[in-house]
Order: structure tokens, then C-alpha cells, then sequence
């Protein structure tokens, strides 16, 4: 099971996006809980990162809400899993990545690239709304990883 290696910071990102996915009444875990998660999580290279290419939670939450309010208005959902498909679909990657950096464990930077990968994801279109790019967002990262 990929949430087995997740690191400390990975796993209270995790948290952080269970607990948002409540805060929305919800039961089920998105992409978008996961980058608001990272954002609130705050301590990591990946909220760094985004903070660096000028994104704040209650940017990106504003975000989301009116891509996800549109959704609700396209679609009619009969029932949620507890991780969406692209929930699931993004911590696979994210372990991918992690292994493609050299990384024993899975860390929130990993989950914030892992976003991008899923072109339907709210996360990543909130992402790419506000004026964030795959490679925007990788090149933060690595240099954040790097300590440049």
C-alpha cells in the first residue's frame, strides 16, 4: 500500500486533506484536498514551492470551490469512494516520483508533483488556472530540494 511509504510530512499532509474533506462535508478525499493540505500543512518544500510561484490556501481554496461548484453543475455523482479515482490515481504517481528522485519515502513535494499528472484533476486545473505549470512548479521544487 502506497500510504505505507509516505514520510511524516506526507502523512500529515494526508491528514490535513481527510480533515479539509470533512471541513467541506464530504466522504470522500480529492486531488483539490490534497493541494489545499499541502498549502495548510505549510512546512514543507512543496508548500514552499508553491508559495514561491505566489499561492496561498485561500487563493487556491477559492479556486477550487468555484471549479468544483461548476462541476456539481455539469454532472450528477450517484455515490463518492473514500479516495476518488484521481485521489488514488495521484498517490501512485507520487510514489513514482519519489522513486524517480532517489526518495525512500513518499514527502508532500512528491505529492504536489504527482498532481499535475492527472489531467481531470480539480487540483491540477485550480493548478493551472492560477498561472502554475507542471514545469513551474517540478523546477520550484528542485530547487527548493536542492537548498538554492
Amino acid at each position: 500500500m502506497p500510504h505505507r511509504r509516505l514520510d511524516d510530512a506526507g502523512r500529515a499532509v494526508i491528514e490535513l486533506a481527510n480533515t479539509i474533506a470533512h471541513e467541506y462535508e464530504l466522504e470522500y478525499v480529492g486531488s483539490e484536498h490534497i493541494l489545499l493540505a499541502i498549502l495548510r500543512h505549510n512546512r514543507s518544500v512543496a508548500a514552499t514551492a508553491l508559495r514561491n510561484l505566489g499561492l496561498n490556501e485561500a487563493q487556491v481554496r477559492a479556486q477550487i470551490d468555484e471549479l468544483v461548484q461548476r462541476s456539481k453543475e455539469d454532472t450528477w455523482v450517484f455515490g463518492r469512494l473514500p479516495g476518488t479515482p484521481h485521489y488514488l490515481n495521484m498517490i501512485e504517481k507520487a510514489m513514482e516520483i519519489a522513486e524517480q528522485l532517489e526518495a525512500q519515502k513518499i514527502s508532500p513535494e512528491h505529492l504536489l508533483l504527482a498532481l499535475f499528472h492527472d489531467r481531470e484533476s480539480t487540483a491540477r486545473r485550480a493548478l493551472v488556472t492560477l498561472g502554475v505549470t507542471q514545469k513551474k512548479c517540478r523546477d520550484e521544487v528542485l530547487k527548493s530540494l536542492s537548498g538554492k
